[in-house]
């Protein structure tokens, strides 16, 4: 018995060697047209992981701007496209300041470097186009088709570098009944059923201290682009990813809660105008975020007792095509009749061996590159014992049986 597992340990030891070796060899990095990179080496003089990646990026706020930021921890180049005079929203999200500078913007965007683009401009939209051609990474959080219009979609662009794996952070996916309606983290708790269950019993829907939903999207956002290089150095090519907030401050209405997000100084004269207070919208003390933050008491009670005066589906009926970003707080039952919940596949029924017909949560992110393959259920304690090691590990039959009679291993015996 000794003999045979040193003999076989012998035989899986030399086959990992010499298939790791084939996978280095398969998987080594790309040649890029662009000889004059530098490497990324941190204060060891190691290189980072994404030394040669350079990314583009067309995000701001907070889910994006996160994504490409781990990005640049781990190497990559990083070039962040602002709009000039404003740039990124959060540059003015404060208090509070270090200076001049948002604390919210410094927390999110290191390890960049930042150009300042007109995309409206043709020749603005031009610049956009050859940064594409040479880079490997696009990131961006625009409302679904709006690159498209300007010809900095991923259809247009990966006809220009057919390697450029082009990931898009939007609040409710690519397609769908709400693929053009813009969202925010705030939005997002409230609509996925965060808001409901986070709180005292029976109390308040109550809004996570941190913006949890932006935050994970940005971490799945970042992990796709991983798969998505890797997926490239298999195939050649590129691939589009589809990650979105659905994979402010919370208003009760007549009947049930909403919330909406007002980012930006144009946003809240919307909200003024669709709630019937153009006064708001004029007053000095509300003029900017930096004020509607310091008066922001006086503010809410206002809106609140606006919002009072008539039910959910009537606001939420208003602000259809506003622009601003509103939505229900929905009850976790709630969530999983949206229609778009439905449409992104964010729920997926399979037979598990022993409770049945079950339902769970989908992935949060979809690939044009290659489909999701159909799930598996979550596996019985040992159900794959037998299979893992025949298949895996070239185990015999003989030896599989004497494991198991000595219990040293177990394969669960329901199918």
């Amino acid at each position: 018995m000794c003999e045979s597992f040193r003999a076989l340990r012998s035989v899986l030891r030399a086959r990992y060697r010499s298939g790791f070796r084939a996978l280095l060899q398969r998987n080594q990095a790309p040649k890029y047209p662009d000889s004059s990179r530098r490497s990324s080496v941190t204060n060891s003089g190691a290189a980072r992981p994404l030394e040669g990646v350079r990314v583009l990026d067309l995000t701001r706020v907070l889910a994006g701007p996160f994504a490409t930021m781990i990005l640049g921890d781990l190497g990559a180049e990083v070039i962040k496209v602002e709009r000039p005079g404003g740039g990124d929203d959060t540059r003015t999200w404060g208090p509070p300041f270090v200076a001049s500078e948002s604390v919210y913007f410094l927390s999110v965007n290191r390890n960049k470097k930042s150009i300042a683009v007109d995309l409206k401009h043709r020749r603005g939209a031009e610049v956009i186009q050859q940064l594409a051609g040479v880079c490997d990474v696009l990131v961006e959080n625009f409302l679904p088709g709006n690159l498209s219009r300007l010809g900095l979609g991923y259809a247009e662009l990966s006809r220009i570098n057919p390697g450029l794996v082009y990931c898009s952070v939007s609040g409710y996916g690519q397609t769908g009944p709400q693929a053009r309606t813009p969202g925010y983290d705030s939005i997002a708790s409230a609509v996925s059923g965060m808001m409901h269950i986070t709180g005292p019993e029976d109390g308040e829907p109550v809004r996570p201290g941190v913006a949890m939903t932006d935050l994970a999207t940005g971490l799945y956002a970042h992990g796709a682009v991983m798969a998505a290089l890797l997926h490239r150095q298999k195939t050649g090519r590129g691939s589009h990813i589809d990650c979105n907030l659905l994979s402010a401050q919370g208003f009760r209405t007549r009947d049930g809660h909403l919330v909406l997000a007002a980012a930006n100084n144009r946003q809240f004269v919307t909200v003024c105008q669709v709630l019937e207070l153009q006064d708001l919208a004029a007053n000095p003390n509300y003029r900017t975020n930096q004020l509607r933050v310091q008066n922001r008491k006086q503010l809410l009670q206002i809106l609140s007792q606006r919002f009072m005066q008539q039910n959910s589906a009537d606001w939420l009926r208003r602000f259809q095509g506003s622009g601003v970003p509103v939505g229900p707080i929905n009850s976790i039952q709630e969530v999983f009749s949206e229609p778009q919940v439905k449409h992104n596949g964010l729920i997926q029924e399979m037979e598990h061996p022993t409770a049945g017909r079950i339902a769970v949560p989908g992935p949060a992110v979809r690939f044009s590159s290659f489909p999701l393959s159909g799930p598996t259920p979550p596996p019985l304690i040992g159900q794959h014992t037998v299979q893992v090691l025949r298949d895996t590990l070239s185990y015999s039959d003989d030896v599989i049986k004497e494991l198991l009679e000595s219990r040293a291993v177990a394969q669960n015996e329901v199918s």
